[in-house]
């Protein structure tokens, strides 16, 4: 008789676990409180201030930034929207398709870009444009991130559609619905919360990138992640760490809503 062990009742469980939560989120809190700081200094605190956030806006890289905000929400809102087009074709091929030749080598490919390593993928990205003679600038950025959204999307509407039984689509094509009427008005409709989940993580991934987006973007063209990468090389200033807390916001309300959608069960 096997027994399960909760690794809660461990030695040293609880100490670990706090050190990881220490390590992985003290940097997010220090930069989040100095973002409200009165200072011009990032190491000298003189009281609660939003005039950093003002500075995002109104002052003078406000037009740098606001460029960068337009171009990093643009491109994730159409890559996120493509890859999860092609995310939902390619759940359906492979979930709802039966047995073909190509259904491994086709999972593969498409979780690939998660395994490998970004700096890889950046690079071999950078080389193939290169080699088409695919000049860099928005286009390409948008290009790179379609192509390695298209995991995080595909995911969570796999994992959606395996647990809808198919028995939902016979029924409807037993009540002589086509193929296609079965799936438009059967299957999309209950595959709608993984579609939004796997939507809104290609969104934030898209919306966070940096190496990538780094490597593929042209002279002039800017994202957020780039345009405070280039700031802080210059130094890091107080506003720098208030568009960084927006952005990290932004990140942790789209996931947020990601996960709770993906709890969504209207199968019933």
């Amino acid at each position: 008789m096997s027994t399960v062990t909760d690794v809660r009742t461990y030695r040293g469980f609880f100490t670990v676990t706090v050190l990881c939560l220490v390590i992985l989120y003290a940097p997010l809190a220090v930069v989040t409180v100095y973002s409200f700081n009165a200072s011009a200094s990032i190491t000298v605190w003189e009281g609660l201030s939003l005039r950093w956030y003002s500075d995002v806006f109104t002052g003078p890289e406000s037009a740098k930034f606001k460029q960068a905000a337009i171009n990093s929400f643009s491109i994730a809102l159409i890559a996120a929207s493509v890859a999860t087009a092609i995310a939902v074709t390619a759940a359906t091929a492979i979930v709802r398709g039966g047995r073909f030749w190509l259904r491994l080598p086709s999972l593969g490919l498409i979780t690939l870009p998660i395994m490998v390593p970004e700096i890889v993928l950046a690079v071999a990205t950078l080389i193939f444009f290169n080699a088409i003679g695919f000049t860099r600038g928005y286009l390409t950025i948008l290009v790179a991130h379609i192509a390695f959204c298209i995991p995080f999307a595909y995911l969570p509407i796999q994992a959606r559609m395996q647990g809808i039984d198919d028995t939902y689509e016979q029924a409807a094509m037993d009540l002589y619905a086509s193929r296609a009427q079965a799936f438009r008005r059967v299957l999309l409709p209950l595959m709608m919360p993984g579609i939004i989940s796997g939507f809104l993580l290609a969104f934030i991934v898209s919306l966070d990138d940096f190496i990538i987006t780094n490597f593929v973007k042209g002279a002039g063209v800017e994202t957020l992640p780039t345009a405070i990468f280039g700031s802080v090389k210059q130094g890091i200033k107080p506003n720098i760490m208030a568009i960084s807390t927006m952005l990290l916001g932004v990140s942790v309300v789209m996931v947020t809503i990601s996960y709770v959608v993906s709890k969504w069960d209207n199968t019933k």
